[in-house]
């Protein structure tokens, strides 16, 4: 018996007056809650208990015992009450880990928003594009694009991230306007190393047709803004997520391309370190974010930060 059951053990034992009536109280057996008492008593070199035939009463030093053991099990009660409370509400600190051009335009204004609603939170918000391992990190949640691969982790599927084809006006007037994926072979492609690496851009028609199309250009980057940037000063044709693209189509600083095709979409997962146990601060923040990945999100102002 360890040494938390065993205080409550002595505790019960004092307050009922006999051992059968505690270890009843506690689903063990007397012949176990004696032989308990007596290790207990051989540890301490003392007797804790008077015995009669009409029950126990604690010994002086039993008493003595017994107030010190009844502090010890209310301040436990504190600590478990405590930690239930804490795992009970949004608060103590939250560390999100997401991508940076996704967290700079996306998760930036929804972590705002969250932290309006739950002032007793404080939220560690960190951006990187490499993989991060939460429990080594220490993360407590992080927002990937893509399929995941099986693991321990705990996850919950948020939405899915379009991806579109845009290109400049002057670009489009300089060199024409592709009216196929194939035709995108005469045009300058810039390439998201990280998704695009391997220079092919994969197309989904409405008749369910998939195509791979070899590009080529003066640009690789694995960064996102950088590719916007390339494609609103006309140097060429990018595909990009659409709320990295959408205010830049709104304002006509580029156009669509291609809109009878699709490129793939990306799945949006919030991940945490374990599916058991989450805490009401992970889990409050997962339900929050599974509200806002519906329909055209990439398009919804409140959402999206330039």
């Amino acid at each position: 018996m360890d040494t938390l059951a065993g205080l409550q053990l002595f505790i019960r034992v004092v307050e009922t007056g006999s051992f059968s009536k505690a270890s009843a109280d506690l689903g063990i057996t007397q012949p176990t809650a004696t032989k308990h008492v007596a290790a207990l008593e051989k540890r301490l070199g003392a007797r804790l208990f008077h015995r009669s035939t009409r029950g126990v009463t604690p010994t002086e030093v039993g008493t003595a015992y017994y107030h010190k053991a009844k502090a010890i099990a209310r301040e436990l009660e504190d600590a478990d009450n405590l930690a239930a409370l804490m795992q009970s509400r949004v608060q103590g600190t939250l560390r999100i880990s997401t991508s940076v051009a996704f967290g700079r335009r996306v998760m930036t204004p929804l972590v705002l928003r969250f932290m309006q609603q739950h002032p007793g939170l404080q939220i560690d918000l960190s951006f990187d594009d490499r993989y991060v391992n939460l429990v080594e990190q220490g993360v407590d949640l992080a927002v990937r694009m893509g399929r995941l691969a099986d693991s321990s982790l705990g996850a919950r599927y948020l939405g899915l991230n379009p991806w579109v084809l845009v290109a400049s006006a002057a670009y489009l007037a300089r060199r024409g306007r592709p009216d196929t994926p194939a035709a995108l072979a005469d045009h300058d492609a810039l390439i998201y190393s990280s998704v695009q690496g391997d220079e092919r851009w994969h197309f989904s028609g409405a008749d369910g047709r998939s195509l791979q199309v070899p590009v080529k250009g003066p640009l690789r980057s694995n960064n996102l803004s950088a590719l916007l940037a390339a494609a609103r000063a006309g140097l060429g044709l990018a595909a990009l997520p659409n709320y990295v693209a959408q205010a830049s189509v709104r304002n006509g600083a580029v156009v669509p391309l291609l809109e009878q095709w699709s490129l793939p979409s990306q799945e949006i997962h919030a991940v945490f370190s374990s599916p058991r146990l989450v805490p009401t601060k992970v889990s409050g923040f997962v339900d929050f974010l599974q509200h806002q990945f519906d329909g055209d999100w990439w398009a919804a102002d409140a959402t999206i930060v330039e």
